[in-house]
Order: C-alpha cells, then sequence, then structure tokens
C-alpha cells in the first residue's frame, strides 16, 4: 500500500493534520530551519581562508551560500530520512510565506527525495482546509526562495561588515541590523526631539452654559439636567485662540498662527474673559447638524494584530506572535502572518452569518465589505487574520479550550472579523457657536485686563442612534498630543452593548472610554443662555509621546520597513541588545543607542534611511515575484559601480543606487573600506549644554564638565530628564563621590563614601600591599636562560593579583550619600550580622542580597519587611520566621510542583510545573523544559507547556557538540550543484 509523507514545520500540527489526512499519510515535523548559513567557525579548516571565510558567502562568485545542518537538526534529519524510504509522494507542507518556501527548498537540498514532490499550502489548520491543499498542490516557487535568501544574505553582509565598526568604537558585542538599526533611530530620533523639547504655557477658559433660563443664579443645574452643557472659548473678536497644537516644540507660535492673527491668552486676560462670560448674556450664533457615519475596521494583518493587542490586552508583540502560533497550530485560526486584510468568500459568508444569528439581521452590512490591502509590498497569498473554518466559534463556544491570554487573543480576532462585516455606526454630529458679548466690570477700565469685545464659544457632540460595528467592536487608538482640544464629545444610543450575545467576553470598546458622553439641548441660532459659569484654566504644550511597542510597529508599517514576520523580532532585539528600555508601556532608548545611531547616521547614513531601507524591503518584494535577479541585486549593492567588467546592466528597483549619497553608486564594501578614522570620543558624546558633556563609556555613560570633573548617570534617568539643572544636581552629589567618613577604629582603615554605576555604596581603602622582592634564585639563572625568570615573574604576579579585597555595602534606600555617617557604614560594613544560633547551634545571620534583605540559617532562608531590620531583629523574631512556611520561591517550594496543567495529548502523560535550581520549568516525568522569560507559571497555558515539550522531544536529548568537519563538508558542498537541478 502506497504511503505519503507530509512535512509541516512545527510538531504542534502534526497530531491534528494526520487525524484529517488519514492512515495513507505519515506527518512528520521539521521543527523549522533545518540548516542556515555557517557561522566561522563551523566552516571548515579549508574554507576559513579562502571564499566563504568571512561570511560564509562566496561574493567573488555569484553570492554562494554555504549552509550547515543545524547541530540540534541533525536527528530531525535522520528521522525525516528514514521517513521518506517508505513513502511514495513527499508533500511540502510548511507555511505559505518565503520563510515556509525556503524551508521547503532546504529540505529538498538535503533529503535528496527520489520520489515525486507536491508542494502543499493551507492557512489553516482545519479538515476543509487541508483538504483543498490536498487537492490543490503546486511546484516550489523559487522566486520566494530567492527572496528569502537574498534577505539572509543581505543581513549578513550587512552585519558582519557594520558590527566590527560598533565593536572598535562603541562596546564589544554590539551589533548592527538593517532594520533593527532603523528601528533603534526612529525611537531615538522622537527622544531628540523630546530633549529639544521647550514648554509653552497658553491659558483657556471654559462655560458651563445653560437653555434654561430659569436657572437664574443657581451655579449648577440639577443632577441629570439635560439643559447644561460645556463649551470652549474658541475665538475672540474673531481670531481663534491659540490651543497646544499652534505652539511648536520651541515653544513659540507656529509661522500659520500668527500669520492668521491666533490670540495667545495669558491668565491676566483669561481670568478677565471668564469674568465677564459669567455677567453676560450669551447668544447661540449658529447651529449645524451632519449625520454621523462610521466603518469599521480591516480584519486583522499581523502588524494591526500586534497592535491592537498591546493596546488592548498589554500583551508584547512577542507574546502576541506566540500566543497567535499556537491558536494557529490547534486549528483555531488562520495564519497569522500576513498583511493582506482579504477575506475569502467562506470568512465572509461565516461572518455574515455570525452577524445575523447573534446580533440580528439589522446588524448585518448590506453588502459584503472587501477590503483592498494598503500594504504596497504585499506579495503573499494570504487572507487576513481569522477565526479558522467556514463556521466561525464563537469566544463562548471555545472558553472551554482557551485560557488565559490564548482566549483574550481569539476574542479580539473574532470580534474584528465579525465587526468587519456589520453595518456602520451612524447618528448625528451637531455643533453649535455661541458668541458672547465682554464688558468690563463696574468701574473697571479695559487697560486692566480685557481687551476684547466678542468671545466665541463653541461644543459639539455625536450621538450615536445605532451603534452597528460597535456592537461587537471598536477600534483601539494610541494617544495623541492635545486630541482632548478638538475630540467632539459623543454618546451611545440604546443598541445592544459591546458584550452582545455570544460574545462571551469583553475585550472590545476599550478605545470608547476616552470620549466624554455629552448629549446637547436642542437650540435654535438666535437664542439666548444662561452662563452657569466659566473658569479659566493654563495648560503647557507637551513633547511629542514615546514610542510604545504598537506605534513603532505601525510607524516601520506606515514606512513600509520591515514585514509581517519580522516586527515581533526587530522588537525584540532591540530591547535585548540594550537600545530600548521600557517604561510601562513607554520605549525610552539608551544612551547606548544614541551613540550606535550617531555612529551610523555619520558614517553609514544609507543603511538607516528610512526611504533606502523600505526600497529594500521593495527589491526583495520583486525578488519574490520574479521581477529582479537577486545575483545581480546582491552585486550591485555590495560592490555598486565596482562590478565586474561586462556585468549586465544593473537592476532596476529603488534600492538600486547601491548604498551612497546622490549618484554615486557606492557600493557596501567600498563604504566600509573607505571609512577612514572615526572620532570614538565624538561618536560616545552627547552634548547637554554649557558645556556639560555626556559620554557613553564602556561602564555606562557619565558627565563630563569643561574643566575634566564627572559624575555617574543613573540608570533610570531618561534621556530628555537629564537637563542642565539635573546635570549640575548629578555634579554635586559626584563631589561627595569618595568622601572620607573616618576610620575604622577595628582595623585602621580609612572608610569612604562612593557613588557607583548601581547606586551609593561604601568601602574600605585597604593599604598598598608592599612591593615583593626578586627571589633570590633568579640572581642565580645563567646568562641566556629565561625560563626560570619566567617562571619567578609568574609566581610574583599571581602573588600579587592574590591582594585582599576591600569590604563594600551599598547603602540603604533610607540612606543619602551627602549624610552617610561612619557608624551607619561601620553598621553596613559588619554584615551579614549574627543574629544568634537555634537550638542545634546553628547561626541564624542577617543579610542584604540581591533581591533584598533576609534572614539565613544553613541552606533556608526568610525574607525580612524591611532593611532596618537587618540590625534590629531579634534571636526571638528570627526563629519564629523560620518556624511560618516560607512563603517566597527558593528550596521548600520545589518539593512539589507550583501547578497541575494535565495530560500532555501527545504523550499521555500528566504535566507539571516545577521549581528548580535555574526557575520553574515544565515536566512529564521525562522531559524538561525551563520556562522562557515571557511565561508566567501562575498564567501560562498547558497548551504552552505541550508546545514546549514536543519541542524539546523533537530536538532529542542533549549531546555535547562535536564538530564533524568531513560531515559539514558534505552538507554544504553540494549547495550550487542541489540548487542548479532544483530550478
Amino acid at each position: 500500500m502506497s504511503k505519503k509523507l507530509v512535512i509541516v514545520e512545527s510538531p504542534n500540527k502534526v497530531r491534528s493534520i494526520s487525524g484529517y489526512l488519514g492512515k495513507d499519510f505519515d506527518v512528520e515535523a521539521s521543527v523549522g530551519h533545518i540548516r542556515d548559513l555557517a557561522q566561522p567557525s563551523e566552516l571548515p579548516a579549508a574554507q576559513k581562508k579562502g571564499p566563504y571565510g568571512k561570511f560564509a558567502v562566496d561574493v567573488t562568485d555569484g553570492f554562494k551560500p554555504y549552509y550547515v545542518v543545524n547541530p540540534d537538526k541533525k536527528k530531525t534529519v535522520t528521522q525525516l530520512r528514514k521517513a521518506l524510504k517508505d513513502a511514495d509522494e513527499l508533500y511540502l507542507a510548511t507555511d505559505d510565506d518565503r520563510e515556509g518556501e525556503a524551508i521547503a527548498w532546504h529540505l529538498l537540498e538535503v533529503l535528496k527525495p527520489k520520489v515525486p514532490v507536491k508542494r502543499m499550502t493551507f492557512t489553516e489548520i482545519t479538515k476543509e482546509a487541508v483538504t483543498r491543499a490536498l487537492d490543490n498542490t503546486r511546484d516550489l516557487d523559487t522566486h520566494r526562495v530567492d527572496a528569502q535568501e537574498t534577505r539572509r544574505i543581505l543581513d549578513r553582509l550587512v552585519g558582519y561588515e557594520v558590527s566590527p565598526v560598533l565593536w572598535r568604537k562603541i562596546r564589544a558585542g554590539l551589533s548592527a541590523g538593517r532594520v533593527q538599526s532603523v528601528a533603534t533611530r526612529l525611537v531615538v530620533e522622537r527622544e531628540r526631539e523630546r530633549m529639544a523639547f521647550k514648554a509653552a504655557g497658553y491659558w483657556g477658559v471654559e462655560a458651563q452654559l445653560s437653555t434654561d433660563l430659569s436657572a437664574g443664579s443657581s451655579l449648577r443645574p440639577p443632577a441629570g439636567a439635560e439643559a447644561a452643557f460645556t463649551a470652549r472659548l474658541t475665538t475672540l473678536d474673531g481670531r481663534r485662540v491659540a490651543t497646544g497644537r499652534d505652539f511648536t516644540d520651541a515653544g513659540a507660535l507656529r509661522p500659520a498662527a500668527v500669520k492668521a492673527g491666533t490670540v495667545h491668552l495669558h491668565e491676566g486676560a483669561a481670568r478677565a474673559v471668564a469674568d465677564a462670560i459669567t455677567r453676560a448674556v450669551p447668544r447661540v450664533a449658529e447651529v449645524e447638524d451632519k449625520p454621523y457615519r462610521r466603518r469599521p475596521a480591516a480584519p486583522f494583518t499581523t502588524s494591526t494584530l500586534q497592535q491592537e493587542a498591546s493596546r488592548k490586552l498589554r500583551m508584547n508583540p512577542r507574546e502576541t506572535m506566540r500566543v497567535a502560533q499556537a491558536l494557529y497550530e490547534n486549528g483555531f485560526i488562520t495564519y497569522m502572518r500576513t498583511d493582506s486584510t482579504v477575506l475569502s468568500g467562506q470568512a465572509i459568508a461565516a461572518a455574515r452569518g455570525q452577524v445575523a444569528e447573534l446580533y440580528g439581521p439589522e446588524y448585518v452590512a448590506p453588502k459584503p465589505r472587501v477590503y483592498a490591502t494598503k500594504t504596497k509590498g504585499a506579495q503573499e497569498a494570504h487572507e487576513a487574520i481569522r477565526p479558522a473554518g467556514d463556521h466561525f466559534r464563537t469566544p463562548a463556544q471555545v472558553s472551554g479550550r482557551l485560557t488565559g491570554a490564548q482566549f483574550r487573543l481569539y476574542e479580539l480576532i473574532w470580534r474584528r472579523t465579525v465587526a468587519s462585516q456589520m453595518a456602520d455606526a451612524t447618528g448625528s454630529t451637531a455643533t453649535v457657536r455661541v458668541d458672547v458679548p465682554l464688558r468690563p466690570a463696574d468701574g473697571g477700565s479695559r487697560d486692566a485686563g480685557i481687551t476684547f469685545n466678542t468671545a466665541g464659544l463653541s461644543a459639539s457632540g455625536t450621538v450615536i442612534t445605532f451603534r452597528g460595528f460597535l456592537a461587537a467592536y471598536e477600534e483601539g487608538r494610541d494617544a495623541e498630543r492635545y486630541e482632548s482640544e478638538t475630540a467632539p464629545a459623543v454618546t451611545g444610543g440604546s443598541a445592544p452593548s459591546d458584550g452582545g450575545p455570544g460574545a462571551g467576553g469583553s475585550a472590545g470598546n476599550a478605545a470608547a472610554g476616552r470620549d466624554r458622553e455629552v448629549r446637547l439641548p436642542a437650540m435654535i441660532a438666535g437664542q439666548e443662555l444662561i452662563a452657569l459659569e466659566a473658569q479659566a484654566a493654563g495648560h503647557e504644550t507637551t513633547p511629542p509621546p514615546r514610542y510604545t511597542e504598537a506605534s513603532l510597529v505601525k510607524a516601520l508599517e506606515e514606512r513600509e520597513i520591515g514585514r509581517p514576520s519580522t516586527y515581533a523580532s526587530i522588537m525584540s532585539t532591540i530591547s535585548d541588545r540594550g537600545y530600548v528600555e521600557h517604561r510601562g508601556q513607554a520605549l525610552v532608548p539608551t544612551w547606548l543607542a544614541f551613540a550606535v545611531t550617531r555612529l551610523l547616521e555619520e558614517n553609514f547614513s544609507e543603511l538607516v534611511d528610512y526611504d533606502f531601507t523600505a526600497s529594500m524591503e521593495a527589491d526583495l518584494d520583486r525578488i519574490a515575484a520574479g521581477e529582479e535577479d537577486r545575483v545581480k541585486w546582491l552585486t550591485h549593492f555590495y560592490y555598486g559601480q565596482q562590478e565586474p567588467a561586462g556585468a549586465d546592466a544593473a537592476p532596476s528597483g529603488p534600492a538600486a543606487a547601491a548604498v551612497g549619497g546622490a549618484g554615486e553608486s557606492q557600493g557596501l564594501k567600498a563604504l566600509v573600506d573607505g571609512l577612514g578614522e572615526i572620532d570614538a570620543r565624538a561618536v560616545n558624546s552627547i552634548d547637554i549644554g554649557e558645556g556639560i558633556t555626556l559620554r557613553v563609556g564602556r561602564y555606562g555613560p557619565y558627565l563630563e564638565d569643561a574643566e575634566g570633573k564627572r559624575a555617574n548617570v543613573p540608570g533610570d534617568l531618561a534621556p530628555d530628564e537629564l537637563t542642565v539643572a539635573k546635570a549640575r544636581e548629578l555634579f554635586t552629589r559626584a563631589a561627595d563621590d569618595g568622601r572620607e567618613l573616618g576610620t575604622d577604629p577595628s582595623t585602621g582603615h580609612t572608610i569612604v563614601v562612593k557613588d557607583g554605576r548601581y547606586g551609593p555604596y561604601v568601602t574600605e581603602i585597604l593599604p598598598e600591599p608592599e612591593a615583593p622582592s626578586a627571589p633570590e634564585e633568579a640572581a642565580d639563572t645563567p646568562t641566556g636562560s629565561k625560563t626560570t625568570a619566567k617562571s619567578a615573574a609568574k609566581s610574583t604576579a599571581r602573588k600579587s593579583r592574590k591582594r585582599p579585597k576591600p569590604r563594600t555595602a551599598s547603602l540603604l534606600k533610607s540612606m543619602d550619600l551627602a549624610t552617610v555617617t561612619l557608624e551607619q557604614a561601620l553598621d553596613l560594613l559588619s554584615l551579614p550580622r549574627v543574629v544568634g544560633q537555634d537550638a542545634e547551634g546553628v547561626d541564624i545571620t542577617a543579610q542584604n542580597g540581591r533581591y533584598g534583605p533576609y534572614l539565613k540559617k544553613g541552606t533556608d532562608s526568610r525574607s525580612l519587611e524591611s532593611e532596618e531590620q537587618l540590625f534590629t531583629v531579634t534571636l526571638e523574631q528570627a526563629l519564629e520566621l523560620f518556624a511560618q512556611p516560607k512563603r517566597r520561591r527558593g528550596q521548600a517550594a520545589a518539593r512539589g510542583p507550583l501547578r497541575e496543567l494535565g495530560t500532555d495529548p501527545a504523550t499521555g502523560r500528566p504535566v507539571v510545573i516545577k521549581d528548580g535550581r535555574f526557575g520553574p520549568y515544565f515536566t512529564d516525568g521525562e522531559t524538561n523544559v525551563t520556562l522562557r522569560r515571557d511565561d508566567d507559571p501562575a498564567t501560562v497555558t498547558p497548551e504552552r507547556a505541550y508546545e514546549l515539550l514536543a519541542e524539546k522531544r523533537a530536538k532529542g536529548p542533549a549531546k555535547k557538540r562535536t564538530t564533524s568537519k568531513t560531515a559539514t563538508r558534505k552538507t554544504a558542498g553540494k549547495k550550487t550543484t542541489a540548487r542548479k537541478s532544483a530550478r
């Protein structure tokens, strides 16, 4: 009986797809890529000095790559070869994108099948989708493979050429990347704007008006009265009153505002206007009613899913993609890496049917909505991200199978997809303009404050009479500067709420809370009103908001930099490399990022140019479409005009100008070779002002003034917070650095307080050891014999290195560098303090550790509530603490599982979370795998555990790395020949 082998990427797909295909199919997993470009250390000795030695790419012969099978995939390859021996057909069912196409090609190159090969693709793991894919196979798309290989080689060239420059001029271990460096530059430029920002003050007036003239002297109408509304001062004598949007970031009115005669109100005039409004008779000048209509947002792409999950679920892009991957592999959603907003006919029918079923036929859009993909480079034939299947499961229907983050993300996707086929939200927007005649107070003078005759106030509000798609979902948005000054008030109608039938949750209308729910009373032009009160309020302009991960992904997408599969890794990379830190959801660039960005801007300007980077993405899309030749493109990028004589015409894509200024067509190689001398000190310096410079040193940032004085910069101080005044404060603090507190009476050593990289601390100054005399044996060493002399010198050096280390102790949080005393310092240096002994004679000590103060008895420990208890806790109190169960992670907690997750469907064994020496880990009794950094033991889902255990089992037991040069050469050496035969 014939047997067909199907190879997918993830082991989590194997069971589901096997069930759909039946017993005639054997489904195996490659567990991602099986091979990659070799690292220099993985090259055979003969190749290290050859053309592959620098990049594992032969840049002199068509940019041929040198691939090696990943060490942890050799067992997988063996298993796949064994499975292939019994197969009559091979189906390559890797993901339907460039990476998936490349994985399929690598499988062909390594397995070298002698049976018919078919490419099988699907964007959802359901029986219908897998069956359709089986009936609609295709050939391998070599153009996509070309595009992926070009991107991989491009990243290798840029990284290996530019990163060493960063190592030499800034710090070892840094990296430069084609997209990560551009993303870092965006964050740094935003912080530069914040650093240069100067706040401007301005005043405004708000008045509470009422159509009920009988309100008389009442300051406020009765609660809930619909006659009152709030209006904002917008004009004075027909001239617009300045708001925050009218000011530049330098604190001055914009030229257009000055030209238009915009009024910049100050406190005195604002208070006078407010006072005059309360004594005047406002009159309605104009009432305008407009119909309101709002369309739903398009279904999710990768980018918009990451943005919404960040806004509404507080999930970072990496976590979003991890959870989405699990949902896809378990058949809940369609493929999650896509830049398409298109829905299939089946999906549109499913969404419209579900809307009618759950919300009513009036909520269904009059005709199916078709959303055009906005991304120019969208080449992948994918759908938008949506619930899987020809009939969607509601959140309520999957609530028993999904928990935590998986459920919340599925609900978000379901709501967005369903809402995309719902009717518009409709209503009306009313805008009223009110004129108020201004008169000075009795006996007052116009020169004393009021200089205007008429104040214009306005108010607006939107009344939603039919919620339409808002019954299911409302798109979130990032906060903008001064949005409250222009945003209309909104009030909803009586349509069903966001938690409509079958919704099963509440992850929908997160943005609605920003809108004030106000309904304007009915008014007509000429109608008199009464001013209940008017208040003047001062405001300041605000700096540009920092990027969040959501807004940075949006900025990259708008500039067409990167692609759906790269956004999550970009966010992770710039964080892991130490270029950005998180302050809440905001991304704050480090001073290291400033130095790296400056070096790249001044020496590799094209590589961090937004348009140039986007044009490279467009060229990769052209290669994927078969419109560009990869070798010609890479040759022109790397060599520029130094192409070999007789080469064909240069490529025609937007980035074909290679690297260099306008008209230069200079390649990357020539740019690096011609760099010249880079002033490392200048690159690592940022001017703060008034002769103060911040320098990025090997051990962190520090300040230096014109006199050479230095001061450390606290790690939690954001760049825009480092003003000249703050710098002076840090210099004052640094003056106390090294302050002598006195002499330790027990040792005679001087005690000093210092300000270190991780905060202030006290230490002792040890006397310099006497210089050791040369050993007498050295004098007997014969002339010309150096062995004994060298040995003696090494012995002396070893002895000098063994000099004792001074005692040090960090200051407590309640202590200050300028006021700490000798007595306090000696108390700190006396730690750990012996509190006493238990009944068995074991010492109990009080110690200050990395995670705070604690008591220690043998291998057991207990936390203390405050640092002061280090010196005050008694033996009785300590014994009482040890008599209580341990309340934090440690040896006692590891005796039993932290959580029981259920039975692994793949093995049938129970899976639990345990606490080990290196942190919490999943185990089924045979296979152990450590929780990833983003996994919380309290909330991580069983599916996540099953996924990681399956990956660990697929890799096999860990072995010591033993590089076999023969095997490596055999795997990689046939790359060129195999590539030709595949095409």
